[in-house]
């Protein structure tokens, strides 16, 4: 029988300090960008329009390139990596001289949150020990997959989150006291701000923390986390591929937002015969809220007017997790009985807004006409998220919006 200590070895989290691509100070807060997924090439091409050093040039590539180019294409990814190694020849971005750490700090209003930049394990993440909670799609991950073979890099990093350790907050409070190496509050009001750790002791005492963390939590990241696995896989697990880039934050720090749903047509029905089914599954408060103030209430937006829709006891008293969260109850009572989607991974009858947006846009798309009505949700908490993690699970698709967004280019990890 293998020993406790073995045990301890196979199940922990193993982080490592790495030489990290990061712009120049002074030129951070033209360089780093939002994720290449929570805009459209149009959004992209706007903003990135005249700042030649956007990190969009690299992750979203096919704004420098003629108006309806396949995203997919061999020129898309070819454009990515002239821009990036351009980036890196001017002396934009620059390698550290050692492998090191880094903390993270970004502040959103009242909102704080700093977390550790290291590089993460690809064998751990195919183990189990950094558990998931969502499916990727393909597309999704070749198109990582790709990005990260063409650069030879990984220049996103996975968001990840880890039950909070006093010593390691009160190390990253004593860390973060001096002057930051990097700091610019982007665009959108967000500061993001840097510091290195590359003194052996503050190295050795974090990787020690961690190892003795038994496991780490995606939180947002699933398809660059897989695609960083596949290309260790393809590589058979040589050289930096073994690791994936990541930002890794105490859970109680995380911030997350309601993943709101629109849907294009009431399935046939009309606005009474939908309410008096609606009736059945929800006590309805009228006239309602547009977002919801507790667990288990909804707003539900119609022909310009919200109300509040609050499960029915006997609906939402299930003790399992899963099986408790609103997105799973509003999927399971609702939109596959009233109206008829039966996968909301596939149907192109429901839309997905980002809590960042607000209830605002909400309104703005059933008033349009593009869509008939709009669900506004309470957010997930993340001891929900982790409890469905431990046990395997996996949530309904878009449960979480994290926020605020790791900015990509503020650490890279060159393979």
């Amino acid at each position: 029988m293998p020993d406790s200590a073995y045990f301890h070895r196979l199940f922990m989290a193993t982080l490592k300090p790495f030489a990290a691509l990061r712009p120049r100070p002074e030129l951070a807060s033209r360089i780093c960008e939002l994720p290449n997924d929570v805009m459209s090439p149009e959004e992209a091409r706007q903003i990135a329009r005249d700042n030649p050093l956007s990190f969009l040039h690299v992750s979203k590539p096919e704004i420098d390139l003629p108006a309806g180019t396949d995203l997919y294409s061999p020129a898309v990814y070819a454009k990515g990596k002239e821009n990036f190694e351009s980036l890196i020849a001017q002396g934009s971005l620059r390698q550290d001289a050692q492998a090191g750490f880094h903390l993270y700090r970004q502040v959103m209003g009242k909102h704080t949150q700093t977390g550790l930049v290291a590089v993460a394990s690809c064998e751990e993440y195919l183990r189990g020990v950094i558990k998931k909670h969502e499916l990727t799609r393909p597309d999704k991950e070749d198109d990582r997959v790709r990005h990260i073979e063409t650069l030879n890099s990984q220049t996103g990093p996975v968001f990840l989150t880890y039950p909070a350790r006093k010593a390691v907050d009160d190390f990253v409070a004593e860390r973060t006291a001096g002057i930051p190496e990097i700091d610019f509050t982007a665009a959108d009001g967000i500061r993001h701000s840097a510091w290195p750790v590359s003194d052996q002791a503050g190295i050795r005492f974090l990787e020690q923390q961690f190892a003795g963390i038994p496991c780490l939590y995606i939180a947002d990241g699933h398809h660059r986390s897989a695609a960083a696995a596949r290309v260790f896989q393809s590589r058979k697990g040589s050289g930096h591929s073994a690791f994936f880039l990541s930002v890794i934050f105490p859970h109680n720090q995380m911030q997350i937002l309601p993943y709101n749903r629109v849907l294009k047509d009431l399935h046939g029905l009309g606005a009474q015969d939908l309410l008096a089914r609606l009736e059945r599954v929800f006590v309805i408060g009228e006239p309602g809220q547009a977002g919801p103030s507790a667990r288990h209430d909804l707003g539900f937006y119609l022909a310009g007017h919200w109300r509040t829709l609050s499960f029915r006891p006997e609906l939402a008293s299930s003790t399992d997790a899963y099986e408790s969260l609103d997105v799973t109850l509003l999927q399971k009572h609702v939109l596959a009985p009233i109206f008829g989607i039966e996968d909301p991974r596939t149907s192109k009858r429901v839309g997905f807004v980002g809590g960042i947006r607000g209830t605002a846009e909400l309104e703005r798309l059933v008033d349009s006409g593009d869509y008939a009505c709009a669900f506004s949700m309470f957010p997930t908490g993340i001891e929900e998220l982790m409890t469905i993690a431990d046990a395997g699970g996996i949530m309904p698709p878009k449960s979480t919006w994290f926020e605020p967004k790791l900015r990509d280019a503020m650490f890279c990890h060159l393979l």
